[in-house]
């Protein structure tokens, strides 16, 4: 029951900042100036972050699901391929986008490193496919959707430190570890509680 309750939470909120994305492309008039400006230019770069990005967070909790999977292996590949490509194009869009972020160095290479980890992680979830370790797949699936996870984990952590008083550069500097790092140390403890079964 609780890991229901989990996955229903993880879900509402993927969705939730997945459909913000959406509609800040969609709306001109929607965010800071100035942020949009540096995270449109070129516009491919973002669209294809947020939409590649986007698309990872709604496929990845049903990509994720036992049952689901097992109801549909050939709905569950081709969803992954989709996954794979979305989270492909939003990490490379990532990546560039890390050069040109706010908050100096220290969130330049934080926002780097994630896009990196990100694109690798999801390539070794293909290549284990591909080899038929199905075990060692999911394994790296959800390390990879842990790293797509940061999305969410940015979009509630950065306002929550505002809240408590941090200025914006600083809080940025931060979310741009604090939003992927945490999530990915709950993986794996949860994966070495699990004694590495997926």
């Amino acid at each position: 029951m609780k890991r229901k309750l989990l996955w229903y939470l993880m879900t509402i909120l993927a969705t939730f900042v997945a459909l913000y994305g959406f509609v800040f492309l969609l709306i001109p008039s929607m965010g800071a100036q100035e942020i949009r400006e540096r995270f449109l230019n070129p516009p491919i770069v973002g669209i294809s972050h947020v939409y590649g990005g986007g698309i990872a967070l709604l496929l990845g909790p049903f990509l994720l699901n036992n049952k689901l999977r097992a109801r549909s292996l050939n709905t569950h590949r081709i969803l992954g391929r989709v996954y794979l490509l979305a989270v492909l194009a939003s990490g490379l869009s990532g990546l560039y986008l890390a050069t040109v972020t706010f908050g100096g160095l220290a969130a330049q290479i934080g926002f780097g490193v994630l896009a990196i980890l990100w694109v690798w992680s999801g390539s070794m979830a293909l290549v284990r496919i591909r080899q038929g370790d199905q075990s060692r797949h999911r394994i790296w699936m959800y390390r990879n959707y842990a790293l797509t996870y940061a999305a969410v984990t940015l979009r509630f952590g950065l306002p929550g430190m505002m809240a408590n008083g941090v200025p914006f550069e600083a809080a940025y500097q931060t979310i741009a570890w604090m939003c992927w790092v945490p999530n990915l140390i709950l993986v794996e403890w949860a994966l070495l509680k699990g004694q590495g079964k997926a």
